[in-house]
């Protein structure tokens, strides 16, 4: 199997290469900075950004699936810092993912999300709402929410994970799915969990059409 990944070179992507090519996949990835990578058996870079067709199209040739953990990306972890993406950055990659995916042999994509949208907003802290709505995260939440319903509303079948708060820990854990808030979820995951997890979910047919939280359990 040959995934393409979008969003490699994050602290999440960089995790879901690793842990795809010791499953053996091949692992095409299109990133702005190929330098970011380390050249290894399996994996094939492509240099170029998704949110240009030209450079999704050639990125998907021979694959069979798509994970993305692209995000609206900022300055510094600091929540209030400057947008690096436009606004609409998820959204406009994911409508060029669909449109290209129609003619194509793809149909399986599995993306990470943002735990508090839509439904789940309800479950997390009141200081978190508090912060997506007076700071600069809240464009990556409004955006998050275009591309899930970008993708409900298209024939690819998607898988939907929302973490929680992203560790950068080195261990894999358990993890807690929850659907609806049941069971509840933890307040934090580790990235390579979370990786782990979603080149899991590509062959896992019960995901299918799924939007779930995920967790340490």
């Amino acid at each position: 199997m040959k995934i393409l990944l979008l969003g490699a070179t994050g602290r999440t992507g960089k995790h879901i290469v690793n842990y795809a090519l010791s499953l053996e996949y091949k692992v095409n990835c299109l990133v702005r900075y190929p330098e970011k990578l380390v050249a290894q058996d399996g994996l094939t870079i492509f240099k170029g950004n998704p949110i240009n067709k030209t450079d999704l199209e050639k990125a998907l040739q021979g694959c069979s699936s798509i994970i993305s953990v692209l995000n609206i990306s900022r300055t510094s972890d600091f929540p209030w810092s400057k947008l690096r993406t436009p606004k609409n950055y998820l959204s406009e990659v994911m409508k060029n993912v669909i449109e290209q995916t129609k003619n194509a042999t793809i149909s399986r994509i599995v993306i990470c999300s943002a735990w508090g949208l839509i439904e789940t907003r309800k479950d997390i802290p009141f200081w978190f709402r508090w912060t997506i709505d007076y700071s600069n995260i809240k464009h990556a939440y409004i955006d998050h929410e275009k591309q899930e319903q970008l993708l409900e509303n298209s024939s690819l079948d998607y898988t939907i994970i929302r973490p929680t708060g992203l560790l950068n820990g080195n261990k894999n854990h358990k993890v807690k799915e929850s659907y609806d808030n049941i069971p509840k979820p933890s307040l934090t995951i580790n990235r390579k969990t979370l990786a782990k997890f979603m080149v899991d979910s590509i062959e896992n047919d019960t995901l299918i059409k799924s939007k779930l939280t995920l967790s340490k359990a």
